[in-house]
């Protein structure tokens, strides 16, 4: 059995086939870990969706920023300055949108796992985005269960609709309700340059250089890799999959922007890439 890690996929379901052909991915045997946006942008998202639900536990997704964009579109929950900003009308409009939007609304915004290679056994954790400097595995992962909760449970809605927006921009332990599910939200999903105490800068899209005063890439920060555990992200494609730190994967190669798409054996750390 072989575990790989794959960059974000956006809708670019051919891509998708064709690097699984390519490895012999076998369903069942082997397993799929998804860095989140499996959807958007890309021309078959519809398609993209099905087939990552139809594999089953073979699997393993965390929800990116446009998966969760999709949810509040779907579930009519998007400010209206937002409601035309994607490429989902053929899912939304799809027989089936109710059950893939129910399948994706149960999924996590992190994951944590072993994988015995040829290293021995290697702790992974898996988001979109990142991690703050101020959280360690458990904490992170506790955050995440937090917004876990609101989205499976019975006013999912009332946090789509509340978690649009760049405020607050720091983590505090006495955050509560709306902010508090937002920032967690925004840090596992949206981060790219945070400051040593973790506060964000949302606006900054492009590469490592672009960084604001006094602002840095998140994973010069965290300290998750310091308890023994490699992180796996994607959501930054002007990083091309280069952090600079062993233990600090970057899987979104842009595949959507005309580049490539990007996966990793986790036993191994081999990439493979089309």
């Amino acid at each position: 059995m072989a575990t790989y890690a794959i960059g974000d996929i956006q809708g670019c379901y051919k891509p998708l086939r064709k690097l699984l052909k390519a490895v012999a991915f076998q369903p069942g045997a082997d397993e799929l870990w998804c860095v989140g946006d499996l959807i958007n942008r890309g021309p078959k998202s519809l398609d993209t969706l099905r087939y990552l639900r139809d594999i089953g536990d073979s699997a393993t997704v965390v929800l990116g920023n446009h998966d969760l964009h999709f949810l509040a579109l779907y579930y009519e929950c998007t400010p209206d300055t937002l409601n035309g900003r994607h490429t989902l009308g053929e899912l939304l409009a799809a027989p089936d949108c109710n059950e893939l939007a129910d399948w994706l609304r149960h999924k996590p915004l992190a994951h944590h796992d072993s994988v015995l290679g040829s290293r021995g056994v290697q702790n992974y954790l898996m988001v979109h985005a990142g991690t703050p400097p101020q959280w360690d595995l458990p904490t992170t992962l506790a955050r995440s269960a937090e917004v876990e909760a609101a989205l499976k449970g019975p006013d999912f809605r009332k946090f789509l609709n509340k978690m649009y927006g760049n405020k607050p921009t720091r983590w505090k332990d006495s955050l509560t309700g709306r902010k508090r599910l937002r920032m967690i939200t925004n840090y596992l999903t949206r981060m790219r340059f945070c400051d040593a105490g973790g506060k964000l800068d949302l606006t900054i899209k492009e590469g490592i250089n672009q960084a604001p005063d006094g602002y840095r890439p998140w994973f010069e920060f965290e300290q998750i890799t310091n308890e023994d555990t490699s992180i796996l992200f994607g959501h930054w494609a002007a990083l091309d999959g280069v952090t600079q730190r062993e233990r600090v994967h970057a899987l979104d190669t842009g595949c959507v922007w005309g580049r490539e798409l990007t996966m990793m054996r986790l036993q191994d750390h081999k990439l493979f890439s089309v």
